[in-house]
């Protein structure tokens, strides 16, 4: 069972900020809600793990993330994901291309082209209700990336303006006070909230039945 989808989501940072931010694997994987990076392998590959919670249930995959391609001049990157469940009854992986678009010196806008495909158990619930449930897990990444860069964008120093008689007679503008690294917000931990997509995925199927009666 495979899915597709390419979404847009506006950013409230420039793009150069949240294309910093894209590059962090760790703290990228950290806003989608449920995932974490355990372990860091080499420069490209990583193992994570996802848990998801359905009320008082809760299922965990575990699985290895592949760096594929990190292209600075698009500001594109490409990551791909597999993995099984504890139980070894599913299994999935990912193929998704992000890339950062820039608007203006304080706007930009994150696209992402994902194919999702599934295995055993997970594949059974059919390609519209998946559809469903990773449309929802993406505005839930998306709010998370979008605190992430705004954080970031908030902590870059204003620059400095220099007096007008000192530029007038050639001097070089006064550099910040503040010239090193800024420091990365913190990540965001969170769980994926089972309860909520299910609600939001059966507004879309009560959406899809209403719109096919009209037809």
């Amino acid at each position: 069972m495979k899915v597709q989808l390419e979404k847009s989501f506006p950013m409230p940072a420039s793009a150069d900020v949240a294309w910093t931010l894209l590059q962090d694997v760790e703290r990228v994987a950290g806003c989608m809600p449920g995932a974490k990076i355990t372990e860091h392998v080499d420069q490209t590959h990583y193992k994570g793990t996802v848990a998801v919670k359905f009320g008082p249930a809760s299922m965990s995959f575990r699985g290895d993330v592949e760096v594929r391609l990190v292209e600075p001049a698009t500001r594109t990157l490409q990551l791909f994901a597999k993995g099984t469940d504890t139980t070894g009854s599913s299994g999935a992986s990912m193929d998704l291309t992000a890339r950062i678009d820039a608007i203006d010196e304080s706007n930009c806008t994150l696209v992402g082209l994902s194919e999702v495909s599934m295995s055993g158990k997970a594949a059974t619930f059919g390609g519209r209700m998946m559809g469903s449930v990773a449309d929802q897990v993406l505005k839930q990444f998306a709010a998370n990336f979008a605190s992430q860069s705004q954080g970031l964008q908030a902590q870059l120093p204003v620059p400095v303006a220099a007096p007008a008689t000192a530029l007038a007679a050639g001097a070089a503008p006064p550099v910040p006070a503040s010239a090193a690294p800024v420091p990365m917000p913190a990540p965001v931990e969170s769980q994926l909230n089972g309860l909520a997509l299910a609600w939001a995925v059966f507004k879309d199927w009560l959406r899809s039945l209403f719109s096919a009666k009209r037809a």
